[in-house]
């Protein structure tokens, strides 16, 4: 039996997941580790601010470090892998705005060619709501779950929300 996260640690994991930049980091980590210099490189940062956001990450267990390596000039480099602790809702606080400026973010750059976007509205009873979830839920899963070495990379969000505007 796994122990529920203290409020402490539930705060950590929030303050951790309330950056863009942080959520950026996780996803470039998920299929690739990578050391401080390659992320600062990717996001356009210096070294010293990206190793305060890696070792935020490590610390609420969102990053692992792997075994170190040693660098293109000999110098001992760390990679560090994502933990995949963002799929589980009990890890990952309500952080549903950062996600979505994340993804802003993320897509900064993209030919609108190649953006898959579908967006329905509808009224559903708490049932169907309920059952709308769970699928959405295995879906996800189904995503994850067939992550594939020798696949093409691509981000996948799904919002669901209450449609606030017609009440």
């Amino acid at each position: 039996m796994t122990e529920e996260p203290t409020t402490t640690e539930l705060t950590a994991k929030a303050k951790a997941l309330s950056s863009p930049l942080r959520w950026r980091i996780l996803r470039l980590c998920l299929h690739e580790p990578r050391t401080n210099k390659e992320l600062a490189g990717l996001l356009g940062l210096n070294a010293g601010t990206m190793h305060h956001h890696v070792s935020c990450l490590v610390e609420t267990g969102f990053l692992e470090a792997l075994e170190p390596r040693v660098g293109a000039r000999g110098a001992k480099e760390i990679p560090y892998r994502a933990t995949g602790l963002t799929w589980r809702d009990s890890e990952a606080p309500l952080v549903g705005p950062v996600v979505v400026e994340t993804f802003l973010q993320e897509i900064q750059g993209v030919s609108p060619t190649d953006l898959e976007i579908g967006r329905v509205g509808s009224r559903l009873t708490p049932e169907d709501r309920e059952a709308l979830e769970q699928r959405v839920d295995e879906l996800l899963e189904w995503v994850r779950a067939h992550d594939s070495p020798g696949g093409e990379p691509f981000s996948m969000m799904i919002a669901l929300h209450p449609d606030v505007q017609q009440r």
